[in-house]
């Protein structure tokens, strides 16, 4: 197994990879991993934050913000999975093994927070925060520019833009609301809505809460220059 990490709980580890769908197939297990991807979550955010505030002492609150998104989004939370082959030793039931479950970029990301949540749970904070710094350590480089210490424009988030523009106008954060759930367990679709005063500026559809919100964030972004006034 390429996972660099040691358990001395191996339920745990078990836990961190079995899927739901996985546990709807199997009677005899009753636990998946979506506890503990919630636990991974919160740790990871707090991590990275720690690791990127201690690190880089010339970044901006806003800086800090963009690339802690971008180090914790989706996409790149798949790639951390595939560099640990997570794909390969996931639990999953036969119907998301049959989609491609293993290489599905929404169940790889969840995978790897839940072992984020197994491990700090088994070893403590300091070890995950010394298995986040040598695994994420080359994605930060890449999201700085060396010359200047700034981050790329490539990481501006949307849900920080649209919150900076909502509190400039209207001294209120926008609210983002689930509109509909759509697919099975190893599938799931979400549907996002994101609202200012009760009215709806936008709609965003992901296979992840986060990716949902930030879809409904861009769309907003992309209509807003036909709200001159919200009501």
């Amino acid at each position: 197994m390429t996972i660099f990490l040691r358990f001395k709980n191996q339920a745990l580890l078990d836990c961190a990879l079995t899927h739901r769908s996985y546990v709807n197939e199997h009677r005899d297990v009753t636990e998946h991993n979506e506890r503990l991807e919630f636990l991974g979550d919160a740790v990871l955010q707090f991590v990275v934050s720690e690791e990127l505030y201690r690190c880089h002492p010339e970044l901006s609150e806003a800086q800090l913000t963009r690339l802690r998104s971008k180090l914790v989004d989706e996409p790149q939370l798949a790639k951390f999975a595939k560099i640990l082959d997570l794909g390969e030793f996931m639990y999953l039931g036969q119907g998301a093994i049959k989609d491609g479950g293993q290489n599905n970029p929404a169940l790889l990301s969840d995978t790897f927070e839940a072992i984020v949540g197994a491990y700090f749970l088994d070893a403590g904070i300091e070890a995950v925060q010394g298995f986040v710094r040598s695994l994420f350590k080359d994605a930060i480089d890449t999201l700085i520019v060396p010359e200047s210490k700034k981050v790329s424009s490539k990481i501006i988030d949307v849900k920080n833009r649209l919150q900076e523009w909502a509190l400039a106008n209207y001294k209120k954060v926008p609210e983002y609301f689930l509109i509909e759930e759509l697919g099975p367990d190893h599938a799931k679709e979400f549907i996002f809505g994101v609202q200012i005063n009760e009215q709806l500026l936008g709609t965003g559809k992901g296979r992840r809460k986060q990716a949902a919100t930030k879809a409904a964030a861009q769309d907003a972004l992309n209509k807003l220059s036909i709200f001159d006034e919200l009501g």
